[in-house]
């Protein structure tokens, strides 16, 4: 005997069940306020108990959105830009919007620009109200980077200039704030370990540096190049326990700071009662390092929220400029930096 087919739950399902009007029903599915909370709880039973799903096609024709918003990222390997994807997330919910998430390898002007070119494209077809790009490369920052017309967007990047509304950390703070710390012990300079040549952040970073010191009329060393990961800052670290006179470290990352105290460990460099090393982002386990790491914090969570907002204003057709929004960067004093002993000539 072939089964019945089931049909669709209905709102006025719903507000049978929940013995209300179908309209009350339709502020709850819509998230729209002027509800109780003791009604609207009843409802959201009601539907869970049903199995109601709110028809989101008819929803978006009725209001003109989808409650949805697309986030491109190139490349969740590295840190900040997993955290700051899991802020906008945490927002958008939030906020009753879903999020389509598109990692991309290449950026508009690299080899592999067909990556970006099929996530714009899927982008000018599919069912969101608006866009966050998180950029990661400087080269990013050029004509060919070219958004689908009239979606709203927000780019969360490190420095570049576009026509939309961007986010990112005040980079060059977050580096004054660190080498000036560690100018403040008494050190000599500062060496740096510099995130990859293709990195806005890393430029930014590194340029602070640079300019710090020369502020401060002291030597420039040459920085040592990493690619962010431990392992580049392992090398970095051999690199200068191997120089010697090396006594304050600023690693453009917490990563290749790790690397860089271990390196220091193995070769007998006390830190930090020979050399003082300071990192960047203040990552959940900086605190667990050994020595637990001073660094720099990046607030993530509010650059993501910042971006969800600005996104949300353009959808709702509030007027947004356009423009760079800077997030404090915040200085965290740990145990692996203290001042600077000058130590005898071997």
């Amino acid at each position: 005997m072939p089964s019945e087919r089931t049909r669709s739950v209905s709102m006025r399902d719903v507000a049978e069940l929940a013995g209300v009007s179908g309209q009350t029903v339709s502020r709850v599915a819509n998230n729209i306020g002027n509800v109780a909370e003791r009604t609207r709880r009843r409802v959201e039973l009601a539907m869970e108990e049903l199995g109601y799903r709110p028809n989101i096609a008819a929803r978006a024709l009725r209001s003109g959105e989808f409650r949805s918003i697309a986030v491109v990222a190139f490349g969740l390997e590295t840190l900040g830009n997993i955290r700051t994807v899991s802020a906008i997330a945490d927002e958008a919910a939030r906020r009753s919007y879903a999020v389509e998430l598109i990692s991309i390898q290449h950026a508009p002007d690299e080899p592999g620009t067909a990556d970006f070119s099929w996530a714009m494209r899927r982008l000018g077809q599919d069912a969101v109200d608006g866009i966050i790009l998180i950029l990661e490369t400087s080269k990013s920052a050029t004509a060919a980077l070219e958004l689908p017309s009239g979606v709203p967007a927000v780019i969360v990047d490190a420095g570049a200039a576009f026509e939309h509304p961007s986010v990112d950390a005040n980079q060059e703070q977050g580096a004054r704030l660190a080498v000036d710390h560690l100018l403040s012990l008494g050190h000599p300079t500062v060496w740096h370990i510099a995130g990859p040549p293709e990195s806005n952040a890393a430029a930014a970073r590194a340029r602070a540096w640079r300019s710090r010191l020369e502020d401060a009329d002291r030597l420039v060393p040459d920085p040592v190049i990493g690619d962010w990961t431990p392992d580049s800052g392992y090398a970095a670290g051999l690199e200068l326990a191997a120089r010697g006179g090396v006594s304050a470290v600023f690693a453009a990352n917490d990563q290749m700071a790790l690397g860089a105290l271990r390196a220091f460990h193995e070769r007998g460099v006390a830190v930090p009662a020979a050399v003082s090393v300071v990192g960047f982002d203040d990552m959940a386990e900086s605190a667990q390092f050994w020595p637990p790491l001073t660094t720099v914090r990046q607030h993530f969570e509010i650059a993501g929220a910042t971006a969800v907002t600005l996104l949300v204003d353009q959808i709702e057709r509030r007027e947004v400029p356009a423009g760079r929004r800077l997030i404090d960067t915040e200085f965290i004093l740990r145990a692996s930096t203290g001042p600077f002993r000058e130590r005898p000539a071997s």
